[in-house]
């Protein structure tokens, strides 16, 4: 199974895929090309760290979401690479309907929370300021509502009480580095 990862900050998960990948736990898949929307992302570096090609694809012409030209780029080049399964590892733009229905079962995003409690930006602030003792992260299929996709899978976060909104965090991107990677080898081998 081919896999695309896109993203659009430091690629901690992406890293976490290459890794997986590295030590031969992604089962039937492949990670062919990470791309971001964004030149200096950090996700890029993984690609040569972990020899897996990356590039950068400009989105334009928006800023917060995929339409138009840079819609139409990205499906072209996601096209060429006979991706199998897209991955959204931090991909911080909104995915519009001609992108969802062009690759329609094949797009998967990690989500900062147990979907369907706190949608959105800042999954994890939500959580906190919330008050709710626990949390976790959610991989589901991408719809054209947003994050209102099929859920795949989850993984729960308790917050013990002497918790920071630091430690927190970093309990949940540790979840999250767990579930995605192990989500996409079970695809993989349903593929």
């Amino acid at each position: 199974m081919r896999v695309v990862i896109l993203g659009s900050g430091t690629g901690s998960n992406a890293e976490a895929i290459l890794q997986a990948q590295r030590d031969g736990a992604l089962a039937a898949a492949e990670v062919v090309q990470i791309i971001a929307d964004k030149p200096d992302a950090g996700i890029l570096a993984h690609g040569e760290t972990f020899g897996v090609p990356a590039q950068y694809l400009d989105p334009a012409p928006f800023k917060t979401k995929l339409e138009g030209v840079g819609e139409d780029l990205y499906i072209d080049t996601i096209t060429a690479l006979r991706a199998d399964l897209i991955v959204l590892a931090g991909f911080m733009r909104v995915i519009k309907p001609k992108f969802i229905r062009t690759f329609a079962g094949k797009i998967i995003n990690l989500h900062p929370s147990l979907l369907p409690s706190f949608p959105g930006l800042d999954g994890i602030g939500q959580a906190w300021r919330r008050g709710v003792k626990v949390s976790g992260c959610t991989v589901h299929y991408v719809t054209a509502e947003v994050d209102g996709g099929p859920i795949i899978d989850q993984a729960t976060v308790r917050i013990a009480p002497d918790d920071t909104l630091v430690t927190f965090a970093e309990k949940m991107h540790a979840a999250e580095h767990e579930l995605l990677p192990a989500v996409i080898a079970r695809l993989s081998e349903r593929y």
